[in-house]
């Protein structure tokens, strides 16, 4: 997607002019909603079993001053926090249910740490509505109130090792790590020292920014079973997965004055470069939903650039199925990544890409105007019985891939990674008066985390119990029945050549990003008491 039209300067269908207010889009929101009761059906997203689970494996897995008292509620906390986070949870053998912990430089030691401090968000700045939903079934609402100051707690203790995290300089991914748990400390509590970090990251994820490819180097290296690049002189490797690390760079623009301003420049290039690098254009469908009046578009995974002359030199993928297939967690990087991009530029080539790639997840995961408005079963034992081979609208983990029907490989990470791009869609769509675009993507997203939660969110739940006045513990709803994560079905990397390769699990960022979407969709006023 580059400068001419037909590689997507497209422009909004006519129609109202854009709208800096926000009056247009609550109205639509205000009309879409008396339509649906999104707290009903997507209630499993303020149940206590999300406060309970997390709350367990913040406490169990702190770091003890004192090791024999790891697990223990009230021990001493390492003033260090945590050397090891959450990453996934199996779902079959020796250590099913029970999370694998990563190093802390690992990519994904942000998001247990953000999850927390959604959670947080959710209880001290969002609607009531959360509160009263997780307290349906507890008898004292004392013990939510117990389980909230105790996660508040565990919440400095792993975003401690997040603050050296904030000087690296050797992976693109920083955004992801500080971003999700010290941009709420800072909003909800005031820490300067989270915003001093946020602002040191920025400057450190700058540093990749190689000015002759116009775009930020997202690996150093890249080394798989059937391919190894490992000259940085001459090659500079991208992932559509950096969209969502831009994030970090206009945030610290907008906070770090005039000496960080350069920070969302860079941002704005990369995010130009991948429209040209990452996205491949796909034929539309006729009658298939509202239009944007653009192309559709599917993503590479990996792109290869030359540093001098800007060329692509290769395009492939390291976690989907293929170089040429479309992966479908990259897909939803790209959804949410240009979405998120849109709205801090307000740039309609961000706008226009995140619609076009939208469109085509939905399209590849089946989901039409007709789907939306049928009635599905709502315990699955895979498929749906009354529409054999009809997959639920949880994508499978790339979209080309064979797939066994009756054993499929999932990733409802990306379901939900998605789902959150379309509510930004939705709003940005609502305030330039495109009601019928911006209502499509909103019944979208909650069609796919409804179908989410009834396929994967995992049965094995959790709750609060009163341990004294001043403690709270947590257990399993059946005895000895658990599963520390909220999603399963998840799928880190499926890719055949791929170092390490597992399907089939829970996972951080599926569960973070879950969620966030429940959040989101409290600070849209959707969910109402």
């Amino acid at each position: 997607m580059g400068d001419s039209e037909s590689n997507g300067r497209a422009v909004l269908p006519e129609g109202e002019s854009p709208e800096s207010s926000g009056d247009k889009a609550a109205g639509h929101l205000d009309s879409w909603s008396s339509n649906i009761d999104v707290g009903r059906e997507l209630s499993e997203l303020f149940a206590e079993n999300i406060v309970a689970k997390v709350l367990r494996v913040a406490a169990k897995y702190a770091k003890s001053e004192n090791p024999q008292q790891r697990s223990r509620e009230g021990e001493s906390l390492d003033p260090r926090g945590p050397d090891t986070f959450p990453e996934y949870v199996p779902q079959v053998g020796d250590t099913s249910g029970l999370y694998t912990l990563r190093e802390a430089e690992f990519w994904t030691c942000g998001f247990f740490p953000g999850t927390i401090y959604l959670l947080l968000q959710r209880h001290l700045k969002l609607s009531d509505h959360s509160r009263q939903l997780s307290n349906q079934q507890i008898e004292s609402p004392q013990i939510i109130s117990t389980a909230y100051d105790r996660l508040g707690a565990l919440a400095k203790h792993w975003a401690e090792p997040l603050y050296a995290m904030a000087k690296r300089t050797d992976t693109h991914d920083i955004g992801f790590i500080v971003m999700p748990a010290l941009r709420l400390d800072w909003e909800l509590n005031g820490n300067q020292r989270s915003l001093d970090a946020i602002l040191e990251a920025g400057s450190s994820l700058a540093s990749r920014f190689i000015a002759s490819a116009g775009a930020i180097r997202s690996w150093d290296v890249l080394k798989k079973k059937d391919v190894e690049i490992l000259d940085m002189e001459n090659n500079v490797i991208v992932i559509i997965d950096s969209l969502c690390n831009l994030d970090l760079l206009y945030y610290a623009a907008k906070h770090g004055g005039v000496e960080s301003a350069y920070l969302a420049d860079i941002a704005t290039k990369h995010a130009s470069k991948l429209l040209e690098t990452h996205l491949r254009p796909e034929p539309m469908q006729e009658g298939y939903g509202p239009t944007y009046g653009g192309g559709w578009f599917s993503t590479y995974h990996v792109c290869v650039l030359d540093p001098i002359s800007r060329d692509i030199k290769r395009r492939l993928t390291a976690q989907g199925y293929a170089d040429e297939s479309t992966w479908a967690r990259g897909q939803a990087w790209g959804i949410y990544g240009y979405a998120q991009t849109y709205t801090s530029t307000q740039d309609d080539r961000f706008l226009l890409a995140s619609c076009g790639l939208a469109e085509y997840f939905l399209h590849r995961i089946n989901l039409t105007p007709s789907s939306l408005e049928t009635q599905h079963n709502n315990s699955y034992s895979g498929w749906d019985s009354r529409n054999p081979g009809r997959v639920p609208f949880v994508p499978p983990w790339d979209f080309d891939a064979p797939q066994d029907i009756l054993n499929p490989v999932l990733d409802s990470s990306a379901g939900v990674i998605a789902a959150n791009g379309m509510l930004m869609l939705s709003e940005a769509l609502a305030s330039r008066g495109k009601n019928d675009l911006a209502s499509w993507f909103l019944k979208a997203a909650v069609a796919i985390v409804r179908e989410t939660l009834q396929y994967a969110l995992a049965q094995e739940k959790a709750l609060l119990v009163p341990n004294s006045r001043s403690e709270v513990r947590v257990e399993d709803v059946i005895p000895n029945e658990t599963f520390e994560g909220l999603l399963k079905y998840g799928t880190a990397n499926n890719n055949a050549n791929a170092r390490k390769r597992y399907c089939n699990h829970g996972l951080v960022y599926g569960d973070y990003y879950l969620v966030e979407f429940g959040n989101r969709l409290l600070k849209m006023g959707l969910v109402r008491d």
